[in-house]
């Protein structure tokens, strides 16, 4: 079972979502965006975070910034009621890259919208995981025999 890490300030958000996530089979833990939020990513593993952008001492990105620093691998969707585009869902603006945003979400976003972009999300982090397996075996791989005959004359 996927587990899923909601970070909201506002409560009836968290709420919503989490009640949501749970009827669609996601384990979710669920933080304020205060210093519980924050330190959840160190104190669980999770394979996906859904984060507000805007928070209180946080400004735009940055939270998401913070989170991203906390647990780089994660896919981590970045919702906020500003428009990020004129879609309910998109891919980050350039500073929600940066930032380390895979998706954004603009809220109000239906529930139905959900579900496809964790989907999304977490696929594209385990096509990831698989590349980069692939290219640790490539690199730890014994030398080819072309390749020492050619070496060696």
């Amino acid at each position: 079972m996927r587990r899923i890490l909601v970070v909201d300030d506002d409560r009836h958000t968290r709420l919503a979502l989490g009640i949501w996530l749970k009827q669609c089979g996601f384990r979710i833990a669920i933080t304020d965006g205060g210093e519980s939020g924050l330190a959840a990513p160190n104190n669980g593993t999770f394979d996906l975070m859904i984060v507000d952008v805007f928070m209180p001492n946080m400004r735009g990105f940055e939270s998401i910034r913070v989170f991203h620093s906390h647990a780089p691998t994660v896919p981590l969707i970045a919702i906020s009621g500003y428009a990020f585009s004129a879609a309910e869902t998109a891919t980050p603006p350039v500073s929600g890259w940066r930032s380390g945003a895979t998706r954004c979400l603009r809220k109000p976003f239906r529930p139905a919208t959900l579900p496809g972009v964790i989907d999304e999300c977490l696929s594209e982090a385990e096509q990831r995981r698989k590349h980069a397996a692939a290219l640790a075996a490539i690199g730890s791989a014994p030398p080819n025999i072309f390749t020492e005959r050619a070496n060696t004359g």
